[in-house]
């Protein structure tokens, strides 16, 4: 890793937000929106429109609709949704094209040291960022380790019952998906106080298992809860049973067997936010409404 100043203009122009319906790109947008910036979306289908964000209708596969969802702007939020990279390279040849800047999100469980990673989604973030690096753009990838906002998935479990259950998983700083925006909106932006990387590692502040996880749920929303660990043949069949697609589960399935227990615990977002990132307990604290209980 090394200091790569190209983003290091302040001005953003206008700003592509891809994958603005998920949990980070949420997040993106409306800070962009606080911020002033013009914000463009991507979007697979139509939406509603809101107040400066522009909607434009395409896919990252189609290299016809990246062309025209590109023009006039200056700087890019990526995040690749398949489980592999066979279609990226005529993206990337558009994005080379236009020239923006480009901020991509990908995994702190990447071990550049590997020559495969543990699992498929890891895998899909390492051949992402080495593709996107051959493409000569100007690229800053922002890693982020486990979203907070993956515990939604326990929702409809916890609004009929106390017990959680599904695959464990190796403890990792699971991140606040809120510290995870505001710190690539400060990139983006050129808020970054002086901290330029090619790469940041977005953590959160401690590490936590999904037991763990679980008790500070429970904790925060005064509720006597408890993770139950299933055998990954078993969870395999009930997300299937649950219409998950199969080329998802079986990834999902891999990175709870095989991925790595990290004690990865950085600074990067208080360095590039001003604020340390935001604790488990607090992101539950602002989301206990989604985990209410059913009468």
């Amino acid at each position: 890793m090394h200091d790569f100043p190209c983003l290091g203009d302040a001005r953003a122009g206008t700003v592509l937000v891809t994958g603005a319906t998920g949990n980070v790109g949420r997040e993106i947008v409306a800070r962009l929106v606080t911020h002033g910036a013009a914000v463009r979306r991507l979007d697979r289908r139509q939406v509603e429109s809101h107040p400066g964000v522009e909607s434009v209708v395409g896919d990252l596969t189609d290299p016809a609709s990246v062309r025209e969802a590109l023009v006039g702007v200056d700087t890019v939020f990526l995040v690749w949704p398949l489980l592999d990279c066979a279609a990226a390279q005529p993206l990337i040849t558009e994005l080379a094209a236009a020239a923006p800047r480009l901020v991509y999100l990908s995994s702190t469980a990447i071990d550049d040291d590997a020559d495969r990673q543990s699992d498929p989604i890891v895998q899909v973030h390492a051949d992402m960022e080495a593709l996107l690096h051959s493409g000569e753009l100007c690229l800053t990838v922002m890693r982020s380790d486990t979203l907070a906002s993956n515990t939604r998935g326990w929702s409809a479990q916890l609004r009929s019952g106390d017990v959680v259950r599904g695959p464990d998983i190796a403890r990792t700083a699971v991140v606040d998906e809120r510290d995870v925006a505001a710190a690539a909106v400060a990139v983006m932006l050129g808020h970054h106080n002086g901290f330029v990387r090619d790469t940041y590692l977005l953590t959160g502040p401690e590490l936590l298992s999904r037991a763990e996880q679980v008790n500070i749920l429970g904790a925060e929303l005064g509720r006597d809860l408890r993770f139950e660990a299933v055998p990954a043949d078993l969870a395999r069949a009930r997300m299937l049973a649950d219409g998950r697609p199969e080329p998802l589960v079986d990834a999902l399935i891999a990175a709870s067997v095989r991925r790595h227990e990290s004690d990865l615990i950085t600074d990067h977002v208080e360095l590039l936010t001003g604020q340390p990132s935001g604790t488990f307990a607090q992101w539950v604290i602002d989301n206990r409404g989604e985990f209410g209980r059913q009468p």
